[in-house]
């Protein structure tokens, strides 16, 4: 039994690492995951896995953008790399927003809104705008080109889009790259710093839930979420790394399209069973 939650776990963090980077929404395709697969856990234990799986996915930014993101100098006369620094306090800006909402009613958003229909809903909503925006970008120059140029007005509005991802199927980065993309910001910047964003908003929702599971596992609870967050982790290092060479010749209109598809796969799939 022990063999077959675990081969679970690792389709689990399989479809975890490719849809938390991607814009189409990692809920989704863990409800319908889920719902062919069905852990054999505890309810509390399934709600704690779905959310600090993301560990691993985390890691994968953290190894690939190290440079990028790691403010400390070893080599250098200045042991603060200013930039970088300065880099941490508008990542830090645009988390406020997100972080707001979600400790006084990420549960009661939750008990609203996590059912096949609000993620089918914004499946498809979603899928559209990306699809109607890309069309209105089409030939437009953007402002903001390199990480450098992103202002602390520019990060709050940032972290003002990402709010709208605490609603279950909208997708963390594929509303903060919309964002991004709608003032101004080039693909390859939005993806960038939507990946830094998650550090902080993904590491903080994890650690309320593995505190509010409690920090007690049964060996076969801790061999499924080591191995799901391992999983997350390969698989991740080679999504983001797909999706940064993807934007950067093409648009992100096949993602609208399949966030459609999968909308109404999702509203089909759950009214005939």
């Amino acid at each position: 039994m022990e063999i077959i939650e675990i081969l679970k776990a690792i389709i689990l963090g399989i479809v975890e690492g490719v849809t938390e980077w991607l814009p189409i929404s990692s809920t989704g395709h863990m409800i319908l995951v889920d719902e062919i697969l069905q852990l054999n856990m505890s309810e509390g234990f399934k709600e704690m896995f779905f959310v600090v799986i993301q560990l691993g996915a985390i890691m994968a930014v953290v190894l690939i953008y190290w440079q990028k993101i790691f403010p400390f100098s070893f080599k250098k006369k200045e042991f603060v790399e200013k930039d970088t620094l300065l880099l941490w306090v508008k990542i830090v800006i645009a988390c406020v927003p997100a972080a707001i909402v979600g400790l006084l009613f990420e549960d009661k958003m939750d008990e609203l809104f996590y059912n096949y229909q609000t993620v089918a809903i914004t499946l498809i909503v979603y899928g559209i705008l990306f699809i109607v925006i890309e069309n209105w970008n089409k030939g437009r120059r953007y402002k903001i080109k390199n990480l450098s140029d992103i202002t602390y007005k520019t990060a709050l509005i940032i972290g003002l889009f990402q709010v709208l991802a605490l609603i279950p199927g909208t997708s963390r980065s594929g509303v903060t790259i919309l964002g991004a993309i709608l003032i101004g910001t080039s693909r390859t910047v939005a993806a960038e710093f939507t990946f830094f964003l998650a550090i902080p908003i993904m590491l903080g929702a994890s650690l309320l839930k593995i505190l509010k599971f409690g920090l007690i596992f049964t060996s076969a609870e801790l061999m499924i979420f080591i191995t799901g967050m391992i999983v997350a982790f390969v698989v991740s290092i080679l999504a983001i790394k797909f999706l940064v060479g993807y934007i950067k010749k093409h648009d992100f209109k096949f993602f609208g399209w399949y966030r459609i598809i999968l909308g109404i796969i999702v509203v089909l799939y759950f009214s005939f069973i």
